[in-house]
C-alpha cells in the first residue's frame, strides 16, 4: 500500500514488546511513509523486554498532532511509563481530537486509558487489561482488531498484520497532515 507522504509516529519507551515496535516500523517505511521511533528523549537507547534497542529519532516535545497522520502505541511493559508522561496523554488527545490515527496493540489500552479517549467506544486489547479498558468507559471486544472511527485497537502480536493492514488502509483513504492544519 501507498504511504507516501504520510507522517507516523511509533511510540517508545523500555520494556516495549519487540514485534509491536519493529512490524510497525518497518513495514510503514516500507509502504513510503515517514516512521519514526518517538520516545521521551531523542537520540536516547530504549530496550525491548528482551533487551533489543531502538533509538528514538524525536523526543515526545518534537512531535504535535498537526505534523502526524499517525501515532502507533506498542505494547509490552512500555505503555505503563508511556501512560505515566504527560506529553505523551496530550498528543494522544491531540491526535484523537483531530481524528486521526490512533493505533494501539496489546497493552497499550493502558495509555488509551489514561488520555480517556475509550469512553463508549468499541476496543480490543491483551486479555490481562480487559477489565482496565472496561473500567475507562470503553466497549471490549476480543477481536483481532477493532475500528471506531479514529482508533484503531489489537489484541496481541500476532494480530500485528491485520492491526497494521487496518492502519495502512485506513491512512491510504485520508490526506496528507500539515502543519498548522486545523
Amino acid at each position: 500500500m501507498e504511504l507516501q507522504g504520510k507522517k507516523i509516529a511509533v511510540l517508545v519507551a523500555d520494556l516495549y514488546q519487540e514485534l509491536e515496535v519493529w512490524y510497525p516500523l518497518l513495514r510503514f517505511r516500507e509502504d513510503g511513509a515517514e516512521t519514526v521511533a518517538v520516545g521521551a528523549e531523542a537520540g536516547a537507547t530504549y530496550a525491548s523486554k528482551k533487551g533489543y534497542p531502538v533509538v528514538a529519532d524525536k523526543s515526545f516535545d518534537q512531535v504535535s498532532a498537526a505534523e502526524l497522520d499517525a501515532i502507533i502505541i506498542p505494547g509490552g511493559w512500555a505503555p505503563e511509563s508511556l501512560r505515566q508522561d504527560e506529553r505523551v496523554l496530550k498528543v494522544v488527545r491531540e491526535m484523537d481530537k483531530a481524528g486521526k490515527v490512533v493505533a494501539a496493540i496489546c497493552h497499550a489500552g493502558w495509555v488509551l486509558c489514561s488520555a480517556d479517549i475509550v469512553r463508549g467506544r468499541k476496543a480490543t486489547c491483551f486479555k490481562a487489561i480487559k477489565d482496565d479498558m472496561i473500567h475507562a468507559g470503553a466497549k471490549y471486544t476480543d477481536e483481532e482488531v477493532v475500528v471506531d472511527g479514529n482508533l484503531i485497537t489489537s489484541r496481541m502480536p500476532t494480530d500485528l498484520p491485520v492491526f497494521c493492514r487496518e492502519v495502512a488502509m485506513t491512512l491510504a483513504t485520508r490526506a496528507v497532515a500539515r502543519a498548522g492544519r486545523k
